[in-house]
């Protein structure tokens, strides 16, 4: 048997990691800022992460969710208390994918209608809603296909005005930051705006926070940025650190009931070991005003550099749009400066380091980029 060729893949085998540095199998060491696509939050390996697993592993590693798991209500307790989302319920389960799926199904279950409202250029997984609330018809197969989402510009109002005039909408679903999509910041008056109309038209606020939750911002969630509360996040990526785990918040009016939501592997022993040395690190090692402090030296920084068309993003989630003659920057910075970075198409490298990056760090990526947009 051999692999389902779905990757193109890079001629690169890691076998060691440790903060924001990888080696490969010829020993030669790489500084990832790329993060396996924001994964890594607090760094390769954390001491705490992996003496926190270590030590659960000892303990149980699985049941399913027919008993009580008492590490889940310790997760639900201090993600309610670092996100300022004390009043919300907690719903586990193993992939971003899932948890949009799951926060576009209890939407509907909330008030019966099946219209939601997503955006060009979006991405919110490749499960069967998820992907029909993706804008690439690429990965859509002809059984995920519907009419019941509605894609709409990016930011546009009156557009979005207009949606709610002409249908009876059941969610509108928003990453705070697009990331596939080009690392596209949603505006404050437009998280906002969506914020009312949903309150106007019983319909539900979904934040998609897979990629821009977790602190990457600069706050907890991207979408606090414009202070207001949506009334589901989804989460995963940075959450377990490279555990697969996933999750929910729900606000209160969202009321459950038996067999609604279900799953076998979500909120697991050690998914929910991972995710709590997570978050002990972020509020340690105060990794949100990290975040918040290196993405806006690393953003001033680049935007004194020359042939770049936008920087763009919030905290450690950063886009750095490039005219099309520099589109082997990224493919460079990877194979001559042993960097790793993140692509959107068509010339965006991705920023999404680990969240305790340094300066030290930083300034390594910042003098490669330079070499490669000052070619002598």
């Amino acid at each position: 048997m051999k692999l389902f060729d779905v990757y193109p893949l890079n001629d690169i085998c890691i076998e060691k990691a440790a903060g924001s540095y990888v080696w490969d199998d010829k020993g030669e060491k790489y500084l990832d800022m790329y993060g396996g696509h924001a994964v890594i939050s607090i760094g390769h390996t954390h001491p705490h992460y992996v003496k926190r697993i270590e030590d659960q592993l000892h303990k149980v590693g699985f049941y399913s969710n027919s008993v009580k798991i008492p590490i889940q209500v310790e997760l639900a307790e201090k993600l309610g208390r670092i996100s300022g989302k004390e009043g919300y319920q907690l719903f586990l389960c193993n992939s971003g994918a899932e948890a949009n799926e799951n926060a576009l199904k209890l939407a509907s279950f909330y008030n019966g209608r099946k219209k939601i409202i997503a955006f060009k250029k979006a991405f919110h997984g490749r499960t069967s809603l998820a992907v029909a609330a993706t804008d690439n018809p690429n990965i859509i197969a002809p059984v995920n296909e519907t009419d019941n989402v509605i894609f709409l510009p990016f930011n546009d109002e009156a557009a979005l005005e207009s949606a709610f005039k002409q249908h009876d909408i059941s969610s509108v679903i928003i990453e705070g930051i697009q990331g596939v999509g080009g690392i596209n910041v949603a505006s404050n008056s437009f998280l906002q705006k969506i914020r009312t109309l949903c309150d106007d038209h019983n319909a539900v606020f979904i934040a998609d926070s897979v990629q821009c939750g977790y602190g990457r911002s600069g706050k907890f969630y991207a979408h606090d940025f414009a202070g207001v509360d949506a009334d589901i996040y989804s989460m995963a990526k940075g959450m377990g650190n490279g555990f697969p785990v996933g999750a929910i918040s729900i606000a209160p009016k969202i009321q459950p009931k038996h067999f609604m939501l279900g799953t076998t592997f979500g909120g697991n022993h050690l998914a929910c070991a991972a995710a709590l040395a997570v978050l002990e690190v972020i509020e340690k090692d105060d990794l949100v005003n990290n975040a918040k402090t290196m993405g806006d030296y690393l953003m001033a920084e680049l935007k004194k550099l020359p042939n770049i068309t936008e920087v763009r993003g919030r905290g450690l989630m950063i886009g750095i749009e490039l005219p099309e003659q520099l589109n082997m920057v990224k493919k460079n910075l990877l194979f001559k400066h042993r960097i790793f970075t993140g692509e959107a198409k068509p010339n965006v490298i991705r920023l999404l380091p680990a969240l305790n990056i340094t300066k030290t760090e930083a300034d390594i990526f910042l003098q490669a980029i330079k070499t490669e947009l000052n070619p002598v």
